[in-house]
């Protein structure tokens, strides 16, 4: 009888520094939501589940925030506008309120609880010109039910499940008093410092293995040397001042470990480098801080191995060996479509459904591949689940159970090595991260750039003026000497450096991210910079107070960047699917009809050598607000007038060209799916689209045989045309 085929699910647990660390107050709240809602509930629902085993990597910083917020000691503008009496507030603190107390999924956190729904229809929808001309309309009732919904709203499930009173808050949906509100906040405060006991617990009955993360989570490869980024990205525009400081990359290792021992009392032997960014130099570092094993994605050992993953990609399912010199340690290959399934797929199907599929897959894995010993399945920990019904907790728990049906067995990374050693060796990886096998969301682009000289300039300037500094960060951060202040000092602006050498601010940088959030991001990375003059008494470089982060003109956010070719099934496949693709922001275009003003968001677009691709977004998934009888044109102009029709019941059609006569057959058969998102496909060669040409666009909804909306309302979109040979590495560089 052949051995079972084991499965590894490791949840990355992590949220950016939101902590200004001198003025102590938090930018954004999302560490204190994400825990209420996800750090208990992913190591709760671990717990509540016979036969589940995972792995959870945790982010140092992260553990940082969960902690101050524990002891109540965080600062944040959030939770003090939610704690405040209504009556008590200023119109600044009511407009903050109805301005970020929407900040939650549509459809899974607000419009099941009628009277959020309700709350959002009287804010005008959350938008920002709305809520100021609104915000009178408010009453004292209303605002306080508004701070209780937003909290009670981003609570877990399995967290509900065990504080009955939050589900009894919900169950009474309006006319809350201050007595629920106190009530609320308690059980968080329960919540929050039951976390990491919680997370200990699992680990102490081996149901779950708890592994690091570098400190701040930086792009380790960029910290060891930036030139990294020019072997996986050959055509790339790096930063004019290269950044080398290996030593960074060591003490945001060393320092991470040493944080976590400090919380749970053992030192962690796996690693997920953050972003899944590796090197040869950045994994050497890692062995010699004592790691024993890290994992990363499928396309770095695609490009590692000589022949590739080869057509069964039969070489993933195995850990590696990784050699360098002296030291080696483990590695792991996520398995990139099972992963993405979990974080982008299966939140639209039926839970029975998606566990099945999960299975299945794992099944045909195992009967294609009779030598394959382990799948890896890795993906964050924190934002896939508001997405789903009920945060996640029955689709958790199915894929738990069935992952320890027969001939499946799901196990810790370490507990796998333990049991089946592998010789399979590796001396030299391919340089690059979870996303393209490269580094290219965070440098190349004019913005990221332009962060990354800026930390340059900050840490020269920190270490030519303090010795101390200097000391501090060459030893990894292990300095001691004489002197409280000016060892405080030192350690603060060692503090503020790190943190701006994370990830995330350079996520948000360039074009291909956006979020309503991106200038508090911008803010945020500049204000650890500008900590660091500030504490060593030198002058803030003027730079420091002008935005990185450029505003985009009348919604667009991005052109194409290369060529894609999407699924058509009115759903977003994989986070690559729609990754180059043009976008425009739509919540910068107000529709001149008012009642469908919220019904589109975004609107993707782009094309391969044969179809331009469109995809629509709405807050709600469309297939719930497009009605039977409803109708989707999308409008093109080049050279002549096209139109398409769509409707939910069909799935193709014809394109139509406007001539002398009226409409007519374009000799263009098109495709589209209407499901929580619009998705369509429309051959090129009608169009007669040169290279470097212009499409103009629109979108309407007919219902009722009268026009509904149109995005945008008041003048087509102008989408660029580059031609069939758009250079995948654009975008990147």
């Amino acid at each position: 009888m052949s051995a079972p085929l084991s499965v590894i699910f490791v949840w990355h647990m992590h949220q950016p520094y939101y902590k200004d660390p001198v003025k102590g107050e938090y930018a954004l709240p999302w560490t204190y939501l994400h825990a209420v809602k996800d750090y208990f509930d992913m190591a709760a629902i671990v717990d509540d589940t016979p036969g589940a085993r995972a792995v959870f990597n945790l982010v140092p910083s992260l553990l940082d925030q969960i902690i101050d917020y524990a002891a109540g000691t965080a600062v944040d503008p959030w939770l003090i506008r939610g704690r405040m009496a209504p009556a008590d507030m200023a119109e600044e603190d009511r407009l903050f309120a109805l301005e970020n107390f929407f900040s939650a999924n549509r459809q899974r956190l607000i419009e099941p609880n009628r009277r959020y729904l309700e709350l959002l229809h009287l804010a005008g929808d959350g938008t920002q010109v709305k809520v100021r001309e609104r915000h009178r309309h408010f009453s004292d009732q209303d605002l306080l039910d508004l701070q209780v919904w937003f909290f009670l709203s981003w609570t877990g499930e399995a967290a509900r499940r065990r504080y009955p009173e939050l589900k009894e808050l919900v169950r009474k949906g309006r006319h809350f008093t201050e007595d629920d509100k106190a009530l609320l906040f308690a059980r968080h405060a329960d919540i929050i410092n039951g976390i990491i006991p919680l997370y200990k617990k699992l680990h102490d009955e081996g149901k779950a293995e708890l592994a690091v993360s570098p400190y701040y989570h930086p792009i380790l490869p960029l910290l060891c040397d930036m030139k990294a980024a020019s072997i996986a990205m050959p055509r790339a525009n790096l930063p004019a001042t290269r950044f080398r400081h290996p030593e960074d990359a060591r003490s945001q290792v060393s320092r991470g470990i040493a944080r976590f021992q400090d919380v749970f009392g053992f030192t962690p032997v796996g690693m997920w480098p953050s972003e899944g960014s590796v090197s040869d130099e950045a994994l050497a570092i890692i062995a010699g801080c004592g790691i024993k094993w890290i994992a990363t994605d499928e396309e770095i050992l695609a490009r590692t191995l000589p022949g590739g993953l080869g057509p069964e990609r039969g070489d993933l399912y195995h850990p590696y060996t990784f050699r360098h010199g002296a030291r080696e340690l483990k590695a792991f290959f996520r398995d990139h479509l099972l992963s993405d399934l979990i974080g982008f797929t299966y939140s639209s199907w039926e839970t029975h459904r998606a566990v099945d599929d999960f299975v299945g897959r794992l099944r045909g894995i195992r009967e294609r591949i009779p030598d394959a010993r382990v799948v890896p399945v890795i993906l964050d920990g924190e934002n896939a689940w508001e997405y789903y019904p009920d945060n996640g907790y029955d689709f958790l728990r199915g894929l738990y159970t069935a992952t320890a049906a027969k001939g499946l067995e799901a196990v810790t990374c370490s507990e796998f090595l333990a049991r089946e050693p592998e010789r399979r060796v590796i001396e030299h990886i391919h340089p690059g991260s979870w996303i393209n096998a490269d580094y290219g969301i965070w440098v190349g682009h004019p913005e990221e750039n332009q962060g990354w000289d800026y930390l340059e300039r900050a840490r020269e300037a920190a270490v030519t003026a303090n010795p101390l500094v200097a000391d501090l960060m060459a030893v990894g951060g292990q300095w001691e000497g004489e002197g409280a202040d000016e060892e405080r000092i030192a350690r603060l602006v060692c503090t503020s450096l790190y943190a701006a050498e994370g990830s995330d601010w350079f996520w948000w940088y360039g074009d291909d991210h956006f979020s309503a959030h991106s200038d508090r991001f911008d803010r945020l990375f500049r204000k650890h910079l500008m900590n660091v003059y500030r504490l060593l008494g030198l002058d803030v470089p003027r730079e420091l107070y002008e935005p990185i982060k450029k505003l985009t003109p009348a919604g667009l956010v991005r052109e194409p960047a290369a060529l894609i070719t999407p699924t058509i099934n009115g759903r977003v496949d994989d986070y690559f699917e729609w990754l180059a693709a043009g976008l425009v922001d739509l919540t910068k275009q107000a529709s001149a009809m008012h009642a469908a003003e919220s019904l589109l968001q975004s609107i993707f677009y782009g094309y391969d050598r044969d179809n331009l691709y469109i995809r629509l977004d709405g807050p709600t998934p469309l297939n719930l607000v497009i009605q039977e009888g409803d109708t989707l044109q999308l409008h093109l102009v080049s050279g002549s007038e096209y139109r398409l029709e769509m409707t939910p019941s069909e799935r193709s059609g014809e394109l139509m060209v406007k001539g002398a006569k009226g409409w007519k057959k374009a000799k263009g058969r098109c495709r589209w799916e209407i499901g929580p998102v619009c998705e369509a496909a429309v051959p090129l060669g009608p169009l007669g689209l040169k290279p470097k040409g212009k499409l103009f666009a629109f979108v309407t909804l007919v219902r009722g045989g009268e026009e509904f909306g149109r995005w945008p309302a008041d003048s087509p979109l102008v989408l660029g045309y580059a031609g069939p040979e758009l250079d995948a590495e654009n975008w990147l560089i």
